[in-house]
């Protein structure tokens, strides 16, 4: 007589584990969260390079913006028309010193020479016994007077006619001419007296030389 043993247990069989569904939802929400996380990284790297281009084309525009203007700036027909200004300039000036030198020249503006001619003047015409103590000069030499002291009143129509051949009194005359017997007192009484004298060509004012 035989019998059979059935040893087969399926608790002893291999079971087969699935996912629960609170772990595929935490799955997918990571795999969410991580995909968020690349597109804005991805976003903020494509922001970035899209600055930096455009950073880069304000560069190469500004610098082929230069290179256009220095090309214009030394091109010959640039250099041409500076050099034309320059020398256009220069001629405009040329012609208004020359305008300004004529205009002292003809004299219009008066006495142009100062007074060092009628110094000079003064000097080569004097004449022993006679001196100057002052003269007075006003503007271009209409209005002249002379003071000083003469032993001889004789020699002052000679001095006077001395002075008219002079260029710088050419032409000039005297309107008036005063003499007075000079004062002195103490022992310069005692010595050689003489006469002052003074010439006017007209009423004037000013500082005297």
């Amino acid at each position: 007589m035989s019998q059979q043993i059935n040893l087969f247990n399926p608790i002893f069989l291999k079971q087969k584990k699935y996912f629960s569904v609170l772990t595929m939802l935490q799955a997918l929400a990571l795999i969410l969260i991580g995909s968020t996380l690349f597109y804005g990284y991805a976003k903020y790297q494509v922001k970035q390079l899209a600055a930096q281009s455009a950073e880069a084309d304000k560069r190469y525009a500004a610098e082929q913006a230069k290179f256009v203007g220095y090309a214009n700036e030394f091109s010959l027909e640039k250099s041409s028309q500076i050099i034309n200004d320059e020398l256009a300039n220069l001629e405009v000036q040329a012609a208004s010193q020359k305008e300004l030198l004529d205009t002292i020249k003809s004299g219009v503006i008066g006495n142009t020479d100062g007074y060092s001619e009628y110094m000079r003047a003064f000097a080569r015409q004097s004449v022993n016994g006679l001196w100057l103590t002052a003269f007075n000069i006003i503007g271009d030499g209409t209005q002249l007077s002379l003071s000083g002291a003469v032993l001889s009143p004789q020699l002052v129509p000679t001095y006077i006619q001395r002075l008219g051949k002079e260029k710088a009194l050419r032409g000039k005359t005297f309107a008036t001419l005063q003499m007075r017997q000079a004062k002195r007192e103490g022992a310069a009484a005692t010595s050689r007296s003489y006469v002052e004298f003074s010439l006017q060509s007209s009423e004037s004012g000013g500082s005297e030389k």
